[in-house]
């Protein structure tokens, strides 16, 4: 049963090779990383892990059964009670619910140990999926946005009343 976690150093190989393994079908609904992201990996990775130590960003991967990388769910720019959500479920692992339940968890995360009281996240108008994970885990749309040329739409989650996440025991 995949597991969300903290990012740590040590996922750097796994996230790395999700990242690589998954480029291709990332960038037909989001912006490619390029080139640089995967030359200076390591270094992009201490900087990552940096800004989450200082509490800019929380980062989180969602672990399969192997220890492999099968989704990520990020809180960045973390400021005055709010952050942005994004999330990258792998190919081989989307139509499972995986994303909404990450979501979920990342959610009540966010409103119980981080103190955040609202997520904001963007779309794309044709990343159908991304938009019934959004709709499924209560963000709602709030305007329109061009993402990356592409017209977008803006959302936002209130986290008043969140609990904290269900865990198995």
């Amino acid at each position: 049963m995949p597991l969300l976690q903290r990012l740590r150093f040590g996922h750097a190989p796994a996230l790395l090779a999700f990242e690589r393994e998954n480029r291709a079908y990332f960038a037909v609904s989001v912006p490619d990383r390029g080139d640089d992201y995967f030359a200076h990996f390591d270094a992009r990775h201490r900087e990552l892990m940096a800004g989450q130590a200082a509490g800019l960003h929380f980062f989180h991967v969602v672990v399969g059964d192997s220890g492999e990388v099968l989704g990520r769910v990020n809180l960045i720019d973390v400021a005055d009670g709010s952050a942005e959500l994004g999330y990258r479920i792998a190919e081989q692992a989307t139509g499972r619910g995986l994303a909404t339940a990450a979501v979920h968890e990342v959610c009540a995360l966010a409103a119980t140990e981080y103190g955040l009281t609202t997520l904001r996240a963007v779309t794309t108008l044709d990343n159908a999926g991304s938009r019934a994970v959004l709709a499924r885990t209560g963000f709602v749309p709030t305007g329109d946005l061009r993402l990356d040329g592409r017209p977008g739409l803006r959302h936002v989650r209130n986290l008043a009343g969140v609990s904290a996440p269900q865990r198995d025991a």
